[in-house]
């Protein structure tokens, strides 16, 4: 086992693990590490653990903690990444890939490029690689990345008005369905509920279970309630007021909170099926 702090690097936000040594690494730390692509810079995003380090975990070791000079290196180091983009961009075009540049970042010492693109085919770009090597006069590093790592890398406004979530707090990318947006009665409208992705949004997950809490708990749609204000039909469930209107006759309809009705279980509603039919 190995106690090492979580680091994440470049603007993907890859997470690499790094052995302190001797300095006390807190959250939120800008630190210099050395990684098996060579030396990065990055923000501490967990604290330190124990890890099992195996042969497909790889753990780095943090350099120092990030300095003045680093800061300074930091900036150089995004000019140098403009520069490479438009290098990368003019030898895709000439070697005709059938593939999107997305961004290209240097590693911290400049010793490695990364190259993130998305394509819907396999993309042969050894000339490409080999072409690049001699221009760029560093390793190539070519990662095929998916849309929604696109857009976690270039960012932008979600149709809610802020950053979007993948480019300000989301580490991973959970499974979002259409059936979320089933159970949270919303359009099912794609277009709507799409992020810039083109993939559905990310927040459909973020309430889900607590919708699916609520409806377990709450009258179906159609049952049979007592309320304080006698018994009726449940018409409509609002999962946000925790609320359901019900009917208690013609042109009647009065909103509850779930906690004053109760369900008529079926017994009792042949007991009032009866009374009915006695009257």
């Amino acid at each position: 086992m190995t106690i090492a702090v979580g680091v994440i690097v470049r603007r993907i936000k890859e997470k690499i693990y790094a052995q302190t040594g001797q300095y006390t690494i807190e959250l939120n730390d800008k630190v210099i590490i050395e990684t098996e692509h060579g030396v990065e810079f990055g923000v501490v995003c967990e604290k330190e653990k124990n890890i099992e380090q195996t042969k497909d975990l790889y753990v780095g070791k943090v350099v120092r903690k990030a300095n003045e000079y680093d800061f300074k290196r930091l900036l150089n180091n995004e000019s140098k990444n403009h520069q490479a983009h438009a290098v990368v961009s003019k030898e895709i075009k000439d070697h005709k890939l059938d593939m999107k540049l997305t961004y290209v970042q240097y590693t911290f010492d400049r010793t490695k490029l990364f190259i993130y693109y998305t394509s819907e085919t396999r993309v042969d770009f050894r000339e490409l690689i080999k072409d690049l090597g001699h221009v760029l006069k560093t390793r190539i590093q070519m990662v095929q990345i998916g849309v929604r790592d696109e857009s976690k890398i270039v960012g932008g406004i979600g149709t809610c008005g802020q950053q979007l979530c993948c480019q300000i707090f989301l580490k991973d990318f959970s499974s979002v369905t259409i059936d979320m947006a089933k159970d949270q009665d919303l359009s099912l409208n794609t277009a709507k509920l799409s992020g810039l992705c083109g993939r559905l949004m990310c927040c459909l997950s973020y309430e889900h279970e607590q919708y699916l809490n609520i409806k377990k708990n709450s009258p179906s749609i159609g049952s049979r309630v007592s309320t304080p204000n006698g018994k009726g039909k449940v018409i409509s469930l609002d999962c946000v007021k925790e609320s359901v209107n019900v009917e208690l006759g013609e042109n009647n309809v009065k909103p509850y909170k779930i906690s004053q009705i109760k369900q008529i279980e079926e017994k009792d509603k042949d007991k009032e099926k009866e009374t009915k039919e006695k009257k």
